[in-house]
Parts: structure tokens; C-alpha cells; sequence
């Protein structure tokens, strides 16, 4: 059975932009969500297309920029909010990777102030993000290398990752925030679909890199939109397409996808 790749959030850190919110997706197999990032909105545009956050098993932060983390604290309040009416998360616990130590913290601080100090009848179990396997269960693996959009800390640690899913026999790798594509070249290898994001690279300038690799995922999508996309539009796509033989899709908020 293939897994459902649903589309919450396709823009980049820019202004409020007509039709598109911060960066947001989900892969569902066998009535679970594996999320990652949690752009502005995420939860509002998941369940107004019929995608119950309660379903959720994991969820997975790229790094902690305000386009990928500002919808976190109420993806976490729907979740409670939905509990609270129709129930189905009692004794439940819903994973919560993070790159770093003090961005969950400072959003539970946040959600402490909402209605009986946000005590909830699931538990949230807050994970750091390092290099590896993150999750392996249930027919879905994920694995985590860390990439250059952020340095590294004096501790050795770091707080900019990408994510390699291994679902049904499908590899779908998701870049986050990348300075260069090919520092994820090991996760890329094999894969059958890339989620590359353009917020800080011209879509022709990913497909010339993966090239130079000699990798070319079956299907290309193009998440996290910087300029070139929202300003020019389809000439920057056929401009990617010239450097592209394979399938390149430009997603949208409120696309549902079978991988």
C-alpha cells in the first residue's frame, strides 16, 4: 500500500504571502502521521482538508526557524483541543523531535498559559535530533543528516537537519534548509522522491547540482519557495526543466500526493 504525502505549508520565510504558509508536510501509512515542520497554520490547514492531527505519531523539526516551528505550539493545541472533543488520545504519546534543547520548552512555556496549564491525557516525549536513525517502526524509518544551513556549536552539536523516510519499499527524503545539495548527497542516493526546497537556491540551480551528483529522484518536488518560484513563476521551472529529465512538481498548500 502506498503512503499518502499530504502538503500543509510551501512557502519560505517570507512575508504573509496570498495562498501559501510556512513550511509543513506529513506522510501517512496505516492511519499514522509522520510530520515534519511545522510552519505557521499547519494544523488549520490539515484538518480544514481532512487530515486529523490525532493521528499523529511523530513529528520532526528541521531546525528551529520561525518558518518551520511557528505553527508548533497550536499543532499542539488542536491536537488537545480534538482530544478534548471527540477524544481517541488518552494514554497515547506523540514523539517530538527536536534539533535542540530549548525550543520545546519555550513553546510548552507558551502553551502553560492556555486552559488548566495545557495538561493533556496523551504525553509528549521530546527527542534530540542526531545524525542516524531516528525511527524505525511500524514500516517507516527515518533517518536524520545534518546539513550547513546553520554552524555548528562549540559542544560539536548541531541544529539544521534533513530527513531520508523509508516507507513501502519508497524512499522520500525531505532536504529542510540546505546551504548546498550536496551535503546530503549520502540520503539523496537511491531515493525515489526529493523534497528540495527553493528559499535559498533557484529551482535550475537544484537540478544542476543533483545532476552533477548523478542523482535524479523519480520525482522532484519543490517545497519551501523562495523568490524565484513566487515571483517568476513557470520560468523558473522551465529553467529547472531544461537541467531535468524527471518528473519536477511544484506543490501547493492542500496537495495530497500517493508515493
Amino acid at each position: 500500500m502506498s503512503a499518502k504525502l499530504y502538503i500543509f505549508g510551501t512557502c519560505s520565510g517570507t512575508e504573509p504571502y496570498p495562498g501559501r504558509h510556512h513550511c509543513s508536510f506529513a506522510v501517512e501509512h496505516e492511519e499514522k502521521l509522520y510530520w515534519f515542520d511545522a510552519g505557521e497554520s499547519c494544523s488549520h490547514t490539515a484538518y480544514v482538508m481532512g487530515v486529523d492531527p490525532r493521528k499523529i505519531h511523530s513529528i520532526f523539526i528541521s531546525h528551529p526557524h520561525m518558518d518551520h516551528v511557528g505553527g508548533l505550539a497550536n499543532l499542539m493545541w488542536t491536537i488537545r483541543k480534538l482530544d478534548g472533543r471527540y477524544g481517541g488520545m488518552e494514554g497515547r504519546t506523540v514523539n517530538l523531535f527536536m534539533p535542540n534543547e530549548q525550543t520545546w520548552p519555550a513553546v510548552r512555556q507558551v502553551l502553560s498559559q492556555t486552559e488548566g496549564d495545557f495538561r493533556t491525557r496523551f504525553s509528549i516525549c521530546d527527542k534530540r535530533i542526531r545524525d542516524g536513525v531516528l525511527l524505525d517502526e511500524g514500516g517507516v524509518k527515518v533517518e536524520a543528516m545534518h546539513n550547513l544551513h546553520l554552524p555548528q556549536l562549540d559542544d560539536g552539536s548541531w541544529r539544521s537537519f534533513s530527513f531520508r523516510i523509508t516507507v513501502g519499499g519508497r524512499v522520500i527524503v525531505f532536504s529542510g534548509d540546505v546551504k548546498n545539495y550536496s551535503e546530503i548527497e549520502p540520503l539523496i542516493r537511491g531515493a525515489h522522491v526529493l523534497l528540495a526546497e527553493t528559499g535559498h537556491h533557484r529551482p535550475a540551480k537544484v537540478c544542476g547540482e543533483l545532476n552533477e551528483m548523478g542523482h535524479m529522484p523519480e520525482k522532484l518536488l519543490f517545497i519551501h519557495h523562495g523568490r524565484a518560484i513566487l515571483d517568476e513563476g513557470q520560468p523558473a521551472i522551465d529553467e529547472a526543466k531544461t537541467q531535468y529529465k524527471a518528473e519536477i512538481v511544484v506543490l501547493n498548500d492542500g496537495d495530497v500526493l500517493s508515493v
